[in-house]
């Protein structure tokens, strides 16, 4: 037997600094990734999400993604084997991080979980139950993959506030606006303003799980009044900013 076939998680923790980045890559292992502290943005040719402390992504083997910090980012990452993520999802997803996940993914990080140990085993019986059981949550953003419309919509994730119009937008891609919204009606399913629209609210969202206020979440989104951010909000999530936060803070 490989020794690699004697384990069924591995980890990594690593302390990043803001605005530090991980290059395009991927793993002949599935991964969890998950940052104890700070937001990571995490990206794959089809999407892109924002990941605060209370959210986790799960990316299967192989799939090519890369991960930018927003503040300084405590990542703390385990690696699963193709055998133990044999029966999880095989697409990208953003998970709730539950305290007991949380703690799990702590206890493990440092260490590694062999397939010959009783304690090991046991463990990681957990961690994949509690995986499969997590829900997802709507922090993604499906991406173009026309590179006008993907400059476009890389502008937008940066900075989701950017108070520019479109037109300037479209410019700075190389492109008419005409042209990308025809792209990212193809290729998201959305249009550009529904689109900004959503990148918005991930980060809202972040700022709200991250312990900001309604108004100080709105106003670091983008959006010009409370009113206008809470009514989007809802429209999206179905609760009100406040009531969402609540809801995480219990």
């Amino acid at each position: 037997m490989r020794q690699s076939e004697s384990y069924s998680v591995r980890s990594l923790a690593v302390t990043y600094r803001d605005g530090e980045r991980i290059d395009r890559h991927s793993h002949a292992w599935a991964q969890l990734i998950y940052a104890a502290s700070g937001t990571m943005r995490v990206a794959t040719d089809e999407a892109a999400w924002l990941v605060p402390p209370t959210r986790a992504i799960w990316v299967p083997a192989r799939v090519p993604h890369e991960i930018h910090m927003r503040g300084q980012t405590a990542m703390r990452t385990l690696y699963v084997s193709p055998q133990a993520a044999a029966a999880l999802p095989p697409a990208c997803r953003a998970l709730e991080v539950s305290p007991l996940l949380r703690e799990l993914v702590l206890h493990i990080v440092g260490g590694m979980l062999r397939t010959d140990v009783g304690e090991d085993a046991r463990l990681c019986g957990v961690l994949l139950d509690l995986l499969a059981k997590s829900e997802t949550t709507p922090l993604g953003l499906p991406l173009p993959q026309d590179a006008r419309a993907r400059r476009l919509a890389e502008r937008l994730l940066a900075d989701p506030a950017t108070p520019a119009p479109l037109a300037d937008l479209a410019r700075e891609a190389a492109a008419s606006v005409r042209t990308l919204q025809r792209l990212f009606a193809a290729e998201t399913g959305l249009s550009i303003e529904a689109w900004r629209t959503r990148a918005r609210l991930q980060h809202g969202l972040v700022q709200l799980t991250a312990g900001a206020s309604v108004t100080a979440a709105g106003l670091d989104a983008g959006y010009a009044s409370p009113s206008a951010f809470i009514a989007a909000f809802k429209a999206a999530f179905g609760v009100t900013p406040a009531r969402y936060r609540a809801g995480r803070d219990r």
